[in-house]
């Protein structure tokens, strides 16, 4: 594909396809085998969207049937946990694969990776794929380090930080892209880097709602970037993270369909955001259909921790934490646990229901092995696409450990088989719920347990 022109204000969405060098082989005497035609990942990642704000997971004031559709072509996951209860330490475990309780990323300030962490853009991109991100990023930087650019994406459009992200009308996004023609001098791509500004956001009237504009990047994204004869083929990765629903009393250009509901204007405005998230999968899946990508692109939809707790909505209004209890920032299930949808026509089993426990440090050696490639050492996932095949996987986590850090403190979940046990605050004793009995959490049998709880205590004494 050829190169984009460097586009700006409200043509923001204009990707180039971009340049890379190929993998070099060392010369041998041989030609390196032919590696088989690789799929192209897209990983969606909502920000505070709940177990139960979907249709598919049970939610019944409204419908997701975009969402569904996504669900009923693939895997329903109901034991998927995201890396974290707050977003920073959430998207960093799913970038490096590493267990919240081995990160250095904290709830109260966005830190951001180190030069030796090694993200799951970084190993695809090295093996041959061309890697997007769109939207929140969530893990510090300036433009200068930490940046997305410098952690294995070719492209990204977004924002650095969840306060930026928040101003659904922001008047700029920040942008690193490369220019349309190669710098003839040193035969490499020059890059744009910096804030491209959106004007039509700079007056009294707003008229660009930044997710619109995100899904508008991802569709391009897409279409500059298929697969064919002109770029030998060459898979893409891309990760789409959504800043809506957030709390979901932010702004949204109208309530509708929802207008005419008897429901508090807030409660109105957050399920417009749903429903209009959902139809940026229905555009997303249109595009890939037009394209006839459908059968060869690997779709991932989740969100980036559970419900987003506000002072305008009432969080049982929606029960958008299903039967769970908690919600963002706590260490309970409803806080934790969220949708997973992965979507494969032909290589994932449509309409499949899984309680397959699996967790956001799992998704970079899943991506690695759907990619052909080896993972990095020393990370804590695993590849569960034996699970999505719906053949036996025949390794499991047999804990999953949580991390909550903020100033000082630092307070912890283990979940240990059925048993979950969890720190509700920092010294707090350890609370112990049977997950399979009481998956609400309402009943803490620590007392009645003594043994679970000395064995969770042990882990954490050996934890970091």
């Amino acid at each position: 594909m050829c190169g984009g022109v460097l586009l700006s204000g409200a043509a923001l969405f204009g990707f180039s396809s971009g340049a890379r060098a190929e993998l070099s082989f060392a010369f041998t005497n041989s030609a390196p085998a032919a590696m088989p035609r690789r799929p192209s990942i897209i990983l969606i990642d909502a920000d505070g969207l709940g177990y139960g704000d979907l249709s598919c997971y049970g939610q019944t004031k409204f419908q997701t049937p975009n969402l569904d559709r996504l669900a009923a072509g693939g895997m329903r996951f109901t034991g998927y946990y995201t890396g974290s209860s707050v977003s920073s330490p959430a998207r960093a475990a799913l970038l490096l694969g590493r267990d919240a309780g081995q990160l250095k990323q904290r709830a109260d300030v966005d830190v951001p990776l180190s030069a030796d962490d090694i993200t799951v853009a970084q190993v695809l991109q090295q093996s041959g794929y061309f890697t997007g991100l769109i939207g929140e990023w969530n893990l510090g930087g300036d433009g200068t380090t930490g940046a997305p650019w410098q952690k294995g994406f070719d492209e990204f459009a977004g924002y650095f930080d969840s306060d930026d992200a928040k101003n659904y009308y922001a008047d700029y996004m920040w942008r690193y892209t490369p220019k349309n023609i190669p710098n003839p001098t040193n035969h490499q791509t020059e890059y744009f880097i910096g804030r491209e500004m959106l004007y039509a956001n700079t007056t009294t009237n707003k008229n660009i709602y930044t997710p619109d504009l995100l899904t508008k990047a991802a569709l391009y994204f897409v279409k500059a970037n298929q697969p064919d004869q002109f770029n030998r083929y060459r898979p893409f990765f891309l990760m789409l993270n959504y800043n809506v629903p957030g709390t979901g009393s932010g702004p949204v250009p109208t309530d509708a369909p929802f207008s005419n509901e008897s429901w508090p204007q807030p409660e109105k405005n957050k399920a417009a955001m749903i429903a209009r998230l959902d139809g940026y999968i229905g555009q997303l899946l249109e595009q890939l259909q037009k394209l006839r990508m459908t059968n060869n692109t690997v779709i991932f939809f989740t969100s980036d921790t559970g419900p987003q707790p506000s002072g305008d909505i009432d969080p049982k209004f929606f029960l958008s934490a299903g039967p769970l209890r908690g919600s963002r920032g706590d260490l309970y299930e409803g806080g934790l646990r969220v949708p997973m949808i992965v979507y494969w026509p032909g290589k994932i089993p449509a309409g499949r229901i899984s309680d397959f426990p699996w967790a956001a440090w799992d998704f970079l050696p899943t991506a690695t092995d759907i990619a052909l490639v080896r993972p990095p050492a020393g990370i804590d996932g695993i590849s569960v696409l034996p699970a999505l095949s719906g053949q036996t996987q025949t390794n499991r986590h047999e804990t999953f450990h949580w991390a909550l850090r903020t100033g000082r403190n630092t307070w912890h979940t283990v979940r240990l088989g059925d048993w979950e046990a969890v720190q509700p605050k920092a010294e707090a004793p350890l609370e112990l719920y049977n997950l399979k009995a009481d998956p609400g959490e309402t009943n803490n049998v620590a007392d009645k347990n003594p043994d679970v709880i000395r064995s969770v205590q042990s882990l954490l004494k050996n934890s970091p």
